[in-house]
């Protein structure tokens, strides 16, 4: 047993009067069903079930004891299980007890600190005028229009439309780069300057040929640290056209009829997403703060189930982008050492919630499960008796009435904390 970890051992062992027992049971059921060449179906001696299904009993026993005599020992000594046990060290003869050393992990044990009236900062939940003007230039440039530019080459801020292939300027067997129809946007953050300095003053129907040094971080894998060499034809030089701040836009936006009207409508949405976000970092703070209380070793298998959980959260974003990841070059095994931080994290932070939740006797209704799962239908656009029905089979149901458990628990915490916002 070590108090450092979640990990415990135990021996268990069944008397021979019980092996005894199950085993006329056992060999019963055997009976029922066997066919013995020279006996009916039923009527073979229990003598010749023993010898003829000799390996077969001592399964059938084994599955049936060693469960309950665990489930015995554990509620014995008040022991909360974690996961599934491993069984080992398994030893049968005829005659003897049958003993075995079962490996498992427990739930800590740990005393419940102060959770009530904490005490954080957070950032001001306040709305500037700035922050209206950034909302609404957002807005104007998602509604921009592109024009073709007449009478003139290529300038900065302008967007290129262009044609390139590409070869190794140093590996001749390098992999090629082309692309046709791309679009350059000139002097822009996220364009390589190499791009822009060489189509600067370039006009439709113009070639033009440049080498361009990628360093060996860039963000594209496949042309970080190589040297290309690019034969660029313009196919046609756009620029951006952004709708003036004014009733039109408002009208265009939605059911703003004024440019007055649409600022406040973009004030209001913008005091409801930070109100959100103050929200959730205070949540977070809180949490982070209740942990730092507590020390604690976490379940290995819960923290492995996590790691399990956020990788297939990271599949299933890959294959909504279109990616299939087993063709993708990621190496899993990184990533999920990488992540294990945050599992042990999270699961820590799950666990105490769970105490508090405990501790203030919080429940969830089916009400609530069934609201929680009429949002996700809508999000999944799929029937929601349709998607309780699958979450039943695959069994997420009871881990959704968790997650919303532990998170009624920390909205207590919330209500009940003292938080102040920074000016």
């Amino acid at each position: 047993m070590n108090s450092e970890t979640c990990k415990r051992e135990i021996v268990i062992e069944i008397p021979i009067d019980v092996i005894a027992k199950e085993s006329d049971v056992v060999v019963t059921q055997f009976q029922r069903v066997a066919r013995i060449p020279g006996f009916r179906k039923g009527h073979a001696p229990a003598t010749l079930i023993r010898r003829h299904f000799k390996n077969d009993i001592r399964s059938e026993l084994v599955q049936n004891l060693l469960p309950k005599f665990f489930d015995d020992v554990v509620r014995e000594k008040h022991l909360q299980v974690v996961g599934q046990p491993r069984f080992e060290d398994l030893k049968f003869e005829d005659g003897q007890p049958l003993t075995c050393k079962a490996s498992f992990e427990v739930a800590p044990e740990f005393e419940l600190g102060e959770y009530k009236g904490l005490e954080i900062e957070v950032e001001s939940a306040q709305v500037s005028e700035e922050d209206v003007d950034k909302a609404l230039e957002e807005l104007r440039q998602s509604a921009a229009t592109y024009e073709d530019v007449q009478g003139r080459p290529a300038e900065d801020d302008d967007y290129v439309m262009v044609s390139y292939q590409g070869h190794d300027a140093k590996d001749a067997g390098g992999e090629p780069v082309q692309s046709r129809s791309a679009v350059v946007h000139l002097g822009a953050p996220g364009t390589v300057a190499a791009f822009t300095e060489n189509l600067r003053g370039a006009s439709p129907g113009e070639k033009r040929e440049f080498d361009v040094e990628y360093p060996a971080d860039y963000p594209q894998k496949s042309l970080a640290g190589r040297a290309i060499h690019y034969a660029v034809s313009v196919e046609s030089i756009n620029r951006k056209v952004l709708p003036p701040p004014d009733d039109e836009l408002a009208k265009s936006a939605g059911d703003s009829e004024t440019l007055a009207d649409l600022r406040i409508k973009l004030k209001e949405g913008l005091e409801k997403r930070k109100a959100r976000q103050v929200e959730n970092q205070a949540m977070a703070k809180l949490l982070a703060q209740i942990e730092s209380r507590h020390s604690f070793p976490v379940p290995e298998v819960l923290i492995e189930a996590q790691l399990d959980r956020k990788l297939e959260s990271f599949v299933t974003q890959l294959m909504s982008q279109g990616i299939d990841p087993r063709t993708t070059q990621v190496d899993w095994r990184k990533i999920r050492e990488e992540a294990r931080p945050d599992a042990e994290k999270e699961v820590r932070g799950s666990m105490l919630l769970e105490r508090i939740a405990t501790a203030e006797d919080l429940e969830v209704t089916e009400e609530e499960v069934d609201d929680l799962i009429r949002e996700m239908a809508e999000e999944r656009r799929e029937p929601a008796a349709a998607l309780k029905t699958r979450l039943t089979r695959e069994g997420a149901l009871d881990r959704i009435k968790s997650t919303r458990r532990n998170h009624k628990a920390l909205e207590l915490v919330y209500r009940e904390a003292k938080i102040t916002g920074k000016s």
